[in-house]
């Protein structure tokens, strides 16, 4: 049924696999993977979809919950939010061309959602790699799966606002970032001219192949095409650059090695036994 709904959306929106995979990511880094991104404000809660890294950019949420619609139908009660997000993620990346890797299964969803913690805790495309790493690592995960879940960014689109200072006036210099290859800049410069009114304009993470998975985001990164200052950073550094080289050259070991950290990811502060709730509507507790 989520292979389906997944499937389904995909043919009406090209980009939403992109999405649910950040929704995925986004929920598991808040409070671990608990469903709280799927949850709406309410007048006690204000939750996570209007904290800045969510607010405008978060999407799919309505293909969550025609998926939680079929599943209740069949199975009432039994199958959490969280487990259905968990499972659309992995959905979306192989329907696109990426690995499957097995999900296990048995996530509750939380009660809660908290906008402060989506502010302080999600990584952003502003921050030294220092930081992002610092964000996995209270997750519990490491420097290898920040550089294979940045691989994500092989899939869809960024917002002009998330790149521009590279574009035009890199770290107050008034020229572009030196770093950024030439071809690419005057295109993003067409496509995010320097006005405020470009800010929500969107460019592809991956210009190669914006809606195929594959390891073009590290081709891209070895051939200084990376859009985001946070994805070209791990060039920067040799533990990581080392690996954007191995992923640039072996696709498969790409494949193989973001299967794993998926998995690790997944399993990010679940909720099991009688912790949670399975809850009947995905943006509401029950």
């Amino acid at each position: 049924m989520v292979k389906y709904g997944v499937w389904a959306a995909l043919r009406n929106d090209t980009r939403i696999a992109a999405s649910i995979l950040r929704l995925h990511f986004h929920d598991c880094f808040v409070n671990g993977c608990d469903g709280s991104i799927l949850l709406d404000d309410t007048n006690e809660m204000k939750g996570e979809k209007n904290a800045l890294p969510n607010r405008n950019s978060a999407r799919g949420f309505e293909v969550i919950d025609s998926i939680k619609e079929d599943v209740e139908r069949y199975c009432p009660s039994t199958v959490s939010c969280t487990d259905i997000l968990a499972l659309a993620a992995r959905e979306a990346v192989l329907l696109s061309g990426g690995p499957y890797w097995s999900v296990p299964l048995g996530r509750r969803d939380g009660l809660t959602a908290s906008e402060k913690a989506a502010n302080d805790n999600l990584p952003s495309p502003f921050e030294s790699l220092a930081n992002i790493t610092a964000k996995f690592t209270s997750n519990g995960l490491d420097l290898k799966d920040v550089v294979v879940l940045s691989g994500a960014h092989t899939l869809g689109f960024a917002q002009c606002f998330t790149f521009k200072n590279r574009l035009f006036d890199f770290k107050g210099s008034g020229k572009p970032d030196p770093a950024l290859d030439s071809s690419l800049l005057t295109n993003l410069q067409t496509m995010c001219p320097n006005k405020d009114t470009s800010n929500s304009n969107l460019a592809p993470l991956d210009s190669a192949s914006a809606y195929r998975f594959d390891n073009s985001y590290y081709t891209n990164l070895v051939s200084n095409t990376g859009l985001l200052e946070s994805d070209q950073a791990l060039m920067g550094d040799s533990r990581t650059l080392a690996m954007v080289n191995s992923y640039s050259s072996y696709p498969y070991l790409f494949s193989n090695d973001f299967a794993a950290s998926m998995v690790k990811l997944g399993n990010v502060g679940v909720l099991t036994g009688k912790k949670g709730q399975i809850r009947k509507n995905c943006r509401a507790v029950n």
